[in-house]
């Protein structure tokens, strides 16, 4: 039987890395930056950033080109934002300029959506769906490939000018340019129908506004993404400084472990032998190494951090090649991390020591806390979740139940009623009926009250009438001009009803006019 004997610390490959955001080393505002190189990282927080990215930049790319069927009246492209005709297209949906508050109820969920993710998981937004980070490591992914993983970029950033380095800087900066081309490409795509408009770009026939756009949209993805990177999260985006207000004492953050990880020590087994109390972290820089913002999470919380949990897989990577247990740097909360640190310190008495959280036989004294996921249901993110729910279900239920049909009616300013010559009086409406379907539709217009008043619609030769039958354009609004006839001599009160209503009942819509009169007009 052959005994396991693990790894010594000082086998561990070391990284010679420094932390250019760490608080000691920040510079001014104005300082040049300097360059990040992150090292590629393998875990599972890693393969989920794949699979986040994959399915981000599917959707954004391949959205415009899906087809809906709405009929012969309405455009087949599933999501649509047609500025022309003032529409949104969203499969099933269609969204009219009056109808906006869903958008602002859309913008609304976002935010209660993005105080959700933060109270319960950090930064976690940031960290893998954010489309600055998506960028940067679709970015990332194309520079590893040309020009090698971290060690191999840092020589060449530092080496002299030649062909090979030439070379690749070129290639890499028009893949660069060519991703950025794609992401303002597919923008205008979702603002005309996709098939028809890449083919009058290819023409050169489009539109200024579309290569102008797609020009911008190229520039800014290839700066931000391409060359800023990390200085976007820290200088421009406002985000990490408003995430302190959402988080607690319970929410979720990538956190180094120092109760079980200090005193760090590259030569583990020689200071265990001379009495000294040794932590877990081998000090091989790993953390710093795979992350793309050029901190050391070893300092504790920074504002620089995206929770992207990269330094997690590395890690934990060093600590499955030690034999030892995985969680030094791991998602915690303060309320566990505050008790583990009681615990190592004897309640802050003394520096971390080892000996305070394991036992002889190297596991965790009992009362060490392990992460409980029951903490993350907590009153704060219930309210959260459940204000979330209910914006959206009161969004679902007034979509679902929408009228697809509506009356609007302006009432004749100039002259505001005309005295006919056998002693009645007119009133002119404009009467404007949306609808709201891709399909044409006849639509019952009747007048309801002001009995003995009749209606009249001159152009298309209608004779006097209560009730008329109307031709509605299909996805559109029709304006109708009604003249509104009754006896001077009469009575009868001065409002009345316009109502109308498809044929098929599904869909009805009044509107309360008034009938001016000699010495009622105002």
């Amino acid at each position: 039987m052959t005994l396991y004997t693990a790894p010594d610390p000082k086998d561990i490959e070391r990284q010679n890395v420094e932390p250019v955001n760490a608080r000691r080393n920040r510079q001014p505002l104005y300082a040049a930056r300097r360059k990040v190189f992150p090292k590629r990282a393998e875990g599972r927080f890693r393969r989920f950033k794949w699979i986040v990215m994959l399915i981000t930049l599917g959707i954004y790319y391949l959205a415009p080109w899906i087809r809906w069927e709405r009929g012969p009246y309405a455009p087949d492209q599933a999501i649509l934002v047609d500025l022309a005709s003032r529409r949104f297209y969203f499969f099933f949906i269609e969204i009219w300029p009056q109808e906006f508050y869903y958008v602002a109820g859309l913008l609304v969920m976002a935010g209660f959506g993005l105080f959700l993710i933060t109270s319960a998981v950090g930064r976690a937004w940031c960290g893998y769906a954010c489309p600055q980070t998506v960028w940067v490591d679709l970015f990332l992914v194309v520079e590893r490939a040309i020009e090698g993983d971290r060690n191999a970029r840092m020589r060449l950033d530092a080496g002299p000018w030649s062909f090979d380095k030439l070379r690749k800087r070129v290639l890499k900066h028009a893949i660069w340019l060519l991703i950025g081309l794609a992401t303002g490409g597919a923008w205008i795509f979702y603002f005309a129908d996709a098939p028809s408009l890449a083919a009058s770009l290819l023409s050169g026939q489009a539109p200024a506004i579309a290569y102008a756009t797609i020009g911008t949209l190229t520039a800014t993805t290839y700066v931000l993404g391409g060359l800023m990177r990390e200085q976007v999260c820290t200088y421009m985006c406002p985000w990490p400084r408003i995430q302190g207000a959402m988080l607690d004492e319970n929410s979720l953050v990538v956190t180094y472990n120092d109760w079980r990880g200090e005193q760090r020590s590259r030569h583990a087994k020689k200071a265990q032998a001379t009495g000294q109390s040794v932590g877990d972290c081998v000090d091989c820089n790993a953390c710093v190494a795979v992350c793309p913002m050029g901190i050391d999470i070893r300092d504790g919380q920074q504002m620089e951090c995206i929770t992207c949990a990269l330094c997690i897989d590395a890690c934990d990577g060093v600590m499955d090649k030690l034999g030892k247990p995985r969680g030094l740097i791991a998602y915690a909360t303060l309320s566990e991390y505050a008790s583990n640190m009681a615990i190592a310190t004897d309640q802050g008495r003394m520096p971390v020591q080892s000996t305070k959280v394991r036992k002889a036989d190297g596991s965790f004294v009992d009362n060490i806390r392990h992460f409980d996921w029951h903490i993350i249901f907590r009153p704060r993110l219930v309210f959260y979740a459940a204000l979330w729910c209910m914006i959206g279900a009161a969004m679902i239920v007034h979509l679902a139940l929408r009228e697809r049909l509506e009356l609007n009616v302006v009432h004749d300013r100039n002259p505001q009623f005309v005295l006919e010559s056998d002693g009645s009086i007119r009133n002119g409406y404009t009467l404007r009926i949306l609808n709201m379907v891709p399909r044409p539709r006849k639509i019952e217009l009747n007048m309801s009250g002001l009995d003995g008043a009749m209606m009249r619609i001159p152009e298309f030769g209608m004779n006097d009438g209560r009730s008329f039958v109307l031709e509605a354009a299909p996805d559109a609004a029709t304006t109708v001009k009604v003249f509104v006839t009754r006896h001077a001599a009469s009575a009868l009160p001065s409002e009345f009803l316009f109502t109308i209503e498809d044929e098929g009942h599904e869909d009805r819509s009044t509107y309360r006019a008034a009938f001016n009169s000699p010495g009622e007009a105002k």
